[in-house]
């Protein structure tokens, strides 16, 4: 109903702004570009008045927030699996204007998805793309400002040794519970085919801390 008000609004606002800067000009007429320039930064105040009018004020938003509550949300429980890092379902493209605040420079097209926000947690999945087809997928901890604190690697595509394609290569894994508790499969080394099963949590300064081992 809200957008519905500002949009009749935003209509009405834009034909009247056009009769006036078309009678404003005087003798000299605007180009179209000119005028279309003109029309939009008018509309883009008027948006602006309207949703204060309504209590929002875009003003207060940072980008990176509002980049944030326009991902999907990811349900949980989630786990590792081939079909998702592959297809990455319901991820976004990251724009280019906040591939700053997450380190992405040179990447060509990340994707992210957040998980269900509760107290103490707010975090992003980012899918940093290595080439066309494969991704790494880092885990995001984010601060009330929405700006990142710290990441966590969850997954990275895993090849056989050149030297040894007979050779056991290393079995990727990842979770996320419902109450937040991160497994994730690590290896110490190229050499290493057992891997380590560790598990972290989320501390109140938004770090990831891993759990020590039994």
């Amino acid at each position: 109903m809200v957008m519905k008000r500002i949009l009749i609004g935003l209509s009405l606002f834009v034909c009247l702004a056009s009769m006036l800067l078309t009678i404003g000009c005087g003798n000299r007429r605007m180009s179209d570009a000119e005028l279309q320039h003109k029309i939009d930064s008018l509309k883009a105040l008027e948006v602006k008045r309207q949703l204060k009018l309504q209590g929002i004020n875009l003003e207060e938003y940072s980008p990176f927030q509002m980049f944030y509550d326009s991902l999907d949300i990811q349900t949980l429980p989630i786990r590792y699996s081939d079909d998702y890092v592959r297809y990455l379902p319901g991820f976004r493209v990251v724009p280019l204007s906040i591939m700053t605040y997450l380190d992405l420079e040179g990447r060509e097209a990340p994707k992210a998805m957040s998980l269900p926000e509760t107290i103490g947690t707010r975090l992003v999945l980012l899918a940093a793309d290595i080439n066309e087809e494969e991704y790494e997928l880092w885990l995001y901890s984010l601060d009330n400002e929405y700006f990142p604190v710290d990441k966590l690697l969850l997954y990275e595509p895993q090849y056989p040794s050149k030297t040894n394609l007979t050779q056991k290569t290393q079995e990727p894994y990842f979770s996320i519970t419902s109450d937040y508790k991160i497994r994730v499969m690590e290896y110490r080394s190229d050499h290493d085919r057992f891997g380590q099963l560790s598990t972290f949590y989320v501390d109140e300064s938004r770090m990831f801390v891993e759990e020590p081992p039994y």
